[in-house]
């Protein structure tokens, strides 16, 4: 009879665990998002003009033309499967230092940045270990800034404030450095240019 009471005790603190776990922790981390930090809780998605989603704010895009800053390289390609969906992998390489496939990366992305008169830094070249970082360094944004403003034809004064505006600062004010989101200065760079043309 006690091992049965013990059976039916065991059943019931699984039952509560359960219970527990699986749906009230869960139901109560959802409820808190939702009404605290809606947006990040649903993703951060970004939107257009036309209510289109262009991507999430927390995970990194590639940009590859020359009117929008480029963002850090990603070994995962921020998670682009084929024909472009998100594929929700991230990571690094893993190649060691002395890899010679690493090094030959680094000098030929090294390389083409010289040949643009851009002196790379270091989150220009290095892939994250993440594979999808949103943001670049300051400084990175500022190396771009001539290329970026040639591409569109307008001065560098008109997009270095957009730079400082979407410059997220460090996490907790003490964290890390400050970080130029990329996808929302590449789309504040296109608002620039839809409302320039509207003004004309």
């Amino acid at each position: 009879m006690s091992i049965i009471r013990e059976i039916i005790k065991a059943i019931r603190i699984i039952l509560v665990l359960w219970l527990i776990t699986a749906i009230i922790y869960p139901l109560m981390i959802l409820v808190v998002g939702q009404v605290f930090v809606p947006a990040q809780a649903n993703g951060s998605i970004m939107v257009n003009i036309e209510n289109q989603a262009i991507g999430s704010s927390l995970i990194g895009q590639t940009f590859t033309s020359e009117r929008y800053f480029h963002s850090r390289p990603s070994e995962v390609r921020y998670s682009q499967g084929r024909r472009g969906r998100p594929t929700g992998v991230s990571g690094a390489s893993n190649l060691a230092p002395s890899n010679p496939a690493l090094m030959n990366r680094v000098v030929e992305e090294a390389n083409q940045f010289r040949d643009e008169n851009i002196q790379p830094t270091a989150d220009l070249l290095y892939t994250s270990g993440s594979g999808l970082d949103p943001h670049i360094s300051v400084r990175a944004a500022r190396q771009q800034l001539v290329r970026v403003a040639r591409a569109r034809g307008v001065q560098e004064d008109e997009i270095f404030p957009l730079i400082n505006k979407y410059t997220d600062e460090r996490t907790l004010w003490i964290f890390g450095e400050p970080g130029v989101n990329v996808l929302r200065l590449n789309y504040a760079l296109d608002l620039q240019d839809i409302n320039r043309k509207q003004t004309q």
